[in-house]
């Protein structure tokens, strides 16, 4: 569970918590579209070991990597009493790390998997692969949330970021081949979680528009296929 804004300071609520919200936010550099065919040279002087996107600059320093800059921003604006992600205790601190690094690593692996396999046999066994990691993602949330309706408690915390990051692409995918990741039968509880942090006001506000990305997704699919083409001929 997140923690809790020690007792001599007041929660973030409020005029007061959301004057602190803006003020963070006003601290931050965000430029949230990116042309990845000509990176700039922001970009590449700000991660010059992976060139890619995401990166937060603040007070002037790079922060790469999503997982990374969300634990920064934890532990910088903690201090202002601002809501925290990770939980204080350090056993449930590295629980949350180990789950975020299972999202990305065997969920969202196999799922890309699923997705760019060239055969048929390689999309059915990425399909099988993603199912598996939702069902183990499925009794996590259980175990960590204890009934509460996200991973961080009666509040968004780390975990729920991590997956919640997938969202936009996650709705992509139900508009272009009507398949949904989660649903009642397979993860009833993952259904929810994700229903609840999509309309989140803070989630709808930085939500990229979806009609965008299925574009986005067909001339990147369309662009493959002719380097594929290409290589072969």
């Amino acid at each position: 569970m997140a923690r809790r804004p020690p007792h001599n300071q007041p929660p973030l609520e409020g005029d007061g918590g959301r004057r602190r919200q803006r003020q963070a936010r006003r601290r931050v550099r965000i430029r949230p579209w990116v042309d990845l065919k000509n990176k700039s040279g922001l970009l590449l002087a700000s991660n010059p070991v992976h060139k890619k996107v995401p990166v937060l600059i603040h007070n002037g320093k790079p922060v790469c990597e999503s997982r990374i800059i969300v634990q920064y921003l934890d532990e910088v604006y903690s201090a202002a009493a601002a809501p925290t992600f990770l939980p204080v205790d350090p056993y449930e601190r590295a629980t949350a790390r180990f789950w975020a690094a299972f999202i990305d690593d065997k969920f969202f692996a196999s799922w890309l998997k699923a997705g760019r396999g060239k055969t048929a046999a390689e999309k059915a066994e990425g399909l099988k692969e993603t199912f598996a990691a939702v069902e183990t993602l499925e009794g996590a949330f259980r175990e960590i949330s204890k009934g509460k309706p996200f991973f961080g408690g009666d509040s968004v915390g780390y975990l729920d970021i991590a997956l919640g990051a997938l969202l936009a692409w996650m709705l992509t995918a139900e508009v272009r081949h009507g398949f949904r990741l989660f649903d009642a039968s397979r993860s009833p509880l993952l259904e929810k979680l994700v229903e609840r942090f999509s309309k989140l006001d803070e989630v709808v506000a930085v939500l990229p528009d979806i009609d965008r990305l299925v574009e986005h997704t067909k001339v990147r699919e369309a662009e493959v296929a002719a380097a594929a083409a290409a290589v072969n001929n």
